[in-house]
């Protein structure tokens, strides 16, 4: 875990991103940024090296899958790992769509390190 690259925390729901970000901050990573949308998180993606991104599956207008598809396909950012959240109990979606791993809401700071 390097913990010195900044982590990019995307949800729709502001409320979500601040739980997660408190919950990544717990963890260890310093520099933690947090957006509303997908298009926003591509924008920083673009501009700025990101050693973790956690991205809602259920967003709008782009939905998790079809943020992590962009990520995949930008060869600067196809290594990046990408932990999807859904409050879903069916991960399947997240392998699907090129995740690195998911976690199912809620989740806490030691169900995140592992």
């Amino acid at each position: 875990m390097n913990v010195a690259l900044p982590v990019l925390v995307v949800d729709d729901c502001p409320t979500m991103t601040s739980i997660i970000s408190k919950l990544v901050s717990d963890v260890g990573y310093a520099i933690i940024e947090k957006v509303n949308d997908g298009f926003s998180a591509i924008n920083l993606l673009r501009r700025k090296k990101y050693g973790l991104v956690l991205s809602d599956w259920d967003m709008r207008p782009m939905n998790g899958t079809e943020l992590i598809q962009q990520i995949r396909q930008d060869p600067k950012n196809s290594s990046t790992l990408v932990i999807m959240i859904t409050a879903k109990g069916d991960a399947d979606v997240s392998w699907l769509s090129g995740a690195d791993g998911y976690l199912t809401k809620p989740f806490n700071a030691k169900e995140l390190k592992e």
